[in-house]
């Protein structure tokens, strides 16, 4: 098995693990996940193909749709603070 999917399936498990804990202590490894995985994915697209790094991205999404559309939502103006 290659290098990237290694790093890859330690990132499943350091994700899964991550989800474990209570959500003030996610914020730190979610984030470094957050930032790791498009490094992970583009790694694994220029190994093994680009359908491989569509199927992580898909991963990727349902992993983290929440987050996501959150960053998404405040990209687009949608948070607005209170006053």
């Amino acid at each position: 098995m290659s290098l990237p999917l290694i790093l890859s399936a330690l990132w499943v498990v350091a994700g899964a693990v991550t989800a474990m804990l209570p959500m003030r202590y996610q914020i730190g490894p979610g984030l470094l996940l957050l930032i790791a995985a498009p490094v992970l994915i583009v790694w694994i697209g220029v190994a093994h193909g680009w359908p491989w790094s569509a199927f992580g991205i898909f991963a990727f999404v349902s992993m983290f749709r929440r987050p996501l559309g959150h960053l998404a939502g405040l990209a687009r103006g949608g948070w607005k603070r209170a006053e």
